[in-house]
């Protein structure tokens, strides 16, 4: 049997020595690892203060410039001043259209802590110094300025009782005013001078629009002594203020200048509904801005910059940058041109007046442009009113040219043409018998007037109704009998719409004006709208589409852009000289056909201005144009009791001038032009006699 080992035996005293020995080392390691550390964290410190006094350094010496430049930026306070001069605006020709003239102006701006009382004082000391015409006081803006002098008396028009239903919210402060100035009498009135009347009315100026926003008290005829006499007193007219500011004038007077536009006053500021849109763009509120047409189209190029200056500690104004007017606009419009139709459209809708069945025919346009590139060289709309006296006047009605879309009729044929070709439902060529169409529970459908068997071509010559019919019906997919009913595909007013927009028929042109009609689409699918539609007889189209569409016959296909602006010019004192932008012709689609087609529908065209054709002296034969007329009924309430009840006649013309390289196109638009009253079928040709003298004065001009 094996013997256990025996058990070691270690001393106490060694185990202890052994321990002692543990320690120690231990100690050792800790103490060097401490030292390590110490050494790296001062190395780490090292590094730092080496980092922040090269920083320090680097700032305090070759950053010091800049940030002295610096602090002064945040202690200098910069104010712009309170207006700045519009750019000019001019026609194709650089003839000048738009113009600013320095204006002498006598403001008042409230300042913080002014007082009612001390604006009464002021208004008072300007009543003194100014000669003012007071005619437009208002007597409820003399009894306000009565309400304040007498702030006690008025309290005691109001009854107790009024003034508890004013605490328990059954009146409001509103009422409470409304019934103080019911209750001052005339007598409380009659007290007033003209002083007192000259004080109330400057008072009323001085709180007119936003409370803090510049109050015109004077611009127009100030006299250079009053001018001089206000800046000269400056110090003791706490708010009040001089400047040279400008207004708007117009070399051509009426002519175009609605669709120049409008600039805000300087006492209104920014309009209320333009506010946001202004505001956003980093405007202030007491800023003249665009408010209509071209002025607002184009704020970004006739907005002026305006001085700046920076405020001293002494309260003193330095200027630091000068301001300059806005950039110049060069139109495509020829000025002369737009003067000489306005003149030829007031005379020919005048004699129309004269004329029977005229009685509803009010108004005309035209539109010429360049057909390849979009340039509107002469907008105008024209409306005559009556006179108290019995006598005729005329207003500016150019706007309903992108604003005011009618039936237009057979005009859009054409585009019609390429839907029948396009589909398969017309051939080229193919001759179709021009009798009239009878869809069961309708009234017949003819042509104007019956011509036999005719062709495509002599369709568009003759403006044949009946032979669109048959075309809309096949694109329909029908089968039309006579006085049967008539299915036709719901799909193929599609079908139609998506060709015309393709020439700019029902959908917005894209014109550069903030407002343009998208014109009507009519919501019935009924099989005889359809052929409706085909004639022109359904949708509505405003004269600027009617324009685009035409020029896109007139250029090949191509559905360009109109436009108004041409160039923009950086100001200069005297001639253009530094362009900044030019507007490049806009390509929004091509039509969509074959050539043969496109080609055959504008041979149609030129045979409408020949002899026997439609549009025959719609324009100087021997100007080898081409184009179409339109003559659509239209129906209107002409005594106001919500029913319709008179027939109207709207003709229209759409031609382009030469045939086989277009220099201009033309549309002619005359609303409501005929109507035929009882036993007297007579319509005069206002339409044809505008067209036929317009395009005959475009070429006197572009000889």
């Amino acid at each position: 049997m094996m013997k256990q080992p025996k058990p070691l035996k270690i001393s106490k005293s060694r185990t202890k020595q052994t321990y002692k020995s543990f320690n120690k080392k231990k100690e050792r390691n800790i103490a060097s690892i401490v030292e390590k550390r110490y050494y790296v964290l001062i190395g780490i410190i090292i590094v730092g203060m080496t980092v922040l006094l090269s920083d320090l350094f680097y700032v305090q010496v070759f950053k010091n410039d800049y940030y002295v430049k610096k602090v002064e930026q945040l202690n200098t306070k910069i104010v712009e001043g309170s207006t700045a001069p519009r750019g000019r605006i001019y026609d194709r020709n650089h003839k000048l259209l738009v113009d600013n003239v320095p204006v002498k102006t006598i403001y008042y701006k409230k300042t913080n802590g002014m007082t009612v009382k001390q604006e009464i004082e002021l208004a008072y000391t300007l009543s003194d110094m100014l000669v003012l015409d007071i005619s437009s006081l208002k007597e409820k803006e003399l009894k306000k300025f009565w309400i304040k002098l007498n702030q006690k008396k008025a309290k005691e028009k109001i009854k107790d009782s009024e003034w508890q239903q004013l605490e328990e919210r059954k009146l409001k402060n509103e009422d409470i005013e409304k019934l103080q100035l019911e209750r001052i009498t005339a007598e409380e009135l009659s007290v007033y001078d003209e002083r007192d009347k000259r004080a109330a009315y400057i008072y009323t100026l001085m709180n007119k629009g936003y409370s803090y926003s510049e109050k015109v008290i004077k611009n127009k005829d100030v006299t250079d002594q009053e001018y001089a006499k206000i800046s000269e007193n400056l110090d003791q007219l706490k708010g009040v203020n001089t400047r040279l500011d400008w207004e708007r004038i117009y070399p051509y007077g009426e002519s175009f200048k609605t669709m120049l536009g409008t600039v805000s006053t300087t006492e209104n500021g920014i309009p209320y509904e333009l506010k946001d849109d202004y505001l956003a763009k980093g405007y202030s509120l007491d800023d003249r801005v665009g408010t209509s047409y071209l002025e607002y189209q184009y704020e970004n190029y006739l907005r002026g910059k305006k001085n700046k200056y920076q405020v001293l500690q002494g309260g003193e104004y330095k200027l630091i940058e000068e301001g300059s007017r806005g950039n110049d606009l060069v139109l495509t419009i020829d000025i002369e041109l737009q003067q000489a139709i306005e003149k030829l459209l007031e005379e020919h809708i005048l004699k129309a007046k004269q004329e029977p069945n005229t009685m509803y025919y009010n108004r005309s346009f035209v539109v010429i442009t360049n057909p390849h590139t979009g340039e509107v060289l002469a907008m105008v709309g024209k409306q005559i009113y009556q006179k108290s006296d019995g006598s005729y006047g005329f207003r500016d009605y150019t706007p309903g040219v992108v604003t005011s879309p009618v039936v237009v009729g057979s005009v859009i044929k054409g585009a019609s043409h390429i839907v029948g070709y396009n589909t398969g439902a017309m051939k080229i060529g193919e001759v179709r018998n021009d009798a009239c169409i009878k869809i069961a529970a309708t009234p017949i459908k003819c042509s104007w007037q019956a011509y036999g068997n005719i062709n495509d071509l002599y369709a568009l010559k003759y403006s044949s109704n009946t032979y669109q019919f048959r075309t809309a019906i096949n694109v329909g997919g029908g089968r039309y009998i006579y006085n049967g009913p008539l299915s036709l595909n719901k799909d193929a007013f599609t079908t139609y719409r998506n060709t015309f927009a393709e020439f700019g028929l029902g959908v917005k042109t894209g014109i550069d004006v903030p407002v343009e009609s998208l014109g009507y689409k009519g919501n019935s699918t009924l099989s005889g709208h359809l052929l409706d539609l085909a004639i022109g007889q359904y949708d509505t189209y405003t004269p600027i589409q009617l324009s685009q569409y035409i020029s896109t016959i007139a250029n090949g296909g191509k559905r360009i852009q109109p436009h108004l602006l041409k160039e923009v010019y950086a100001p200069t004192e005297e001639k253009l000289t530094e362009k900044i932008y030019e507007v490049e012709p806009v390509v929004l689609n091509h039509v969509t056909t074959e050539q043969k087609y496109f080609d055959r529908m504008k041979q149609g065209f030129k045979m409408v201005m020949e002899s026997n054709g439609t549009g025959y002296y719609s324009i100087d034969p021997s100007l080898n144009s081409a184009g179409k007329t339109g003559t659509s009924q239209s129906f209107m309430d002409t005594n106001g009791d919500g029913v319709v009840d008179t027939e109207t006649i709207t003709t229209t013309f759409a031609g382009y001038v030469p045939y086989d390289n277009p220099v201009m196109s033309m549309v002619v638009v005359s609303p409501d032009s005929f109507y035929q009253s009882t036993g007297l079928n007579y319509e005069y040709p206002v339409n044809r006699k505008i067209s036929y003298e317009v395009s005959k004065k475009f070429f006197e001009i572009y000889r």
